[in-house]
């Protein structure tokens, strides 16, 4: 075999492999036991990016940074959670005008990346199509090992969690994080990680796709249903 030729099957097996990637959840943190109460969650796709639902008032009473960071947001039940670039996931000018700056965050490595927390009024389970969302429960154990995975999104170099980013007229708000926004972990990379830290099992070289985060969910869901029955 030629040098070519070696290093082209190299390649193609390393794709295979990335490909066929499979990060195991803990099935142990999942089981919901009888009687136990769960917390109610949605994952959000709008077809490009992903982002949770959690309700606030589990979030709260929670001790920590995350709970210090959610109780100082504007009133809302639900609180929507994402993760992205500080720059290109703020601006909501048209993505047209935005294709330079987009390219930046996808390839420069150690962009400055932000949690958002979203307060919403209303229940996500009745805001977004279900083409779009999926809602699921979490055992008490899976939900904290959830929002610790969050929490340790957050950049606490300086204390307490520091809003990096406000919209006008938008309650979101996006605090500083410790990670890097690059083409090799983006915003569905990140939340198919908060997923799997809450026992799902994840494909993270596919996880670049929304598609494939809310394929998470419905695997999990299905792994669920077996077992029970």
């Amino acid at each position: 075999m030629g040098l070519g030729r070696f290093i082209l099957a190299g390649l193609i097996g390393a794709l295979v492999a990335l490909w066929t990637w499979v990060m195991p959840g803990d099935p142990a943190i999942r089981s919901i036991s009888a009687g136990e109460p769960v917390i109610e969650a949605s994952l959000l796709d709008n077809g490009f990016h992903t982002d949770l639902a959690l309700p606030r008032a589990a979030l709260e009473a929670r001790d920590g940074p995350l709970a210090v960071a959610v109780k100082a947001l504007p009133p809302g039940g639900w609180i929507l959670i994402g993760w992205g670039d500080a720059k290109f996931y703020v601006d909501q000018s048209p993505i047209s005008d935005r294709l330079l700056d987009g390219a930046r965050a996808f390839f420069r490595p150690g962009n400055a990346s932000v949690v958002m927390l979203d307060p919403t009024q209303g229940d996500p389970r009745q805001m977004f199509a279900e083409d779009g969302r999926r809602d699921f429960q979490l055992s008490q154990a899976a939900f904290e090992a959830m929002a610790a995975r969050i929490e340790a999104s957050l950049d606490l170099s300086s204390g307490p969690p520091r809003i990096a980013a406000a919209r006008p007229g938008d309650d979101a708000r996006f605090f500083a994080s410790r990670e890097h926004f690059n083409i090799g972990h983006l915003c569905n990379h990140w939340t198919a990680g908060v997923l799997n830290a809450a026992g799902m099992t994840i494909r993270p070289f596919r996880s670049i796709l929304s598609s494939e985060v809310v394929a998470t969910v419905d695997r999990a869901k299905l792994d669920t249903t077996a077992t029970k029955d």
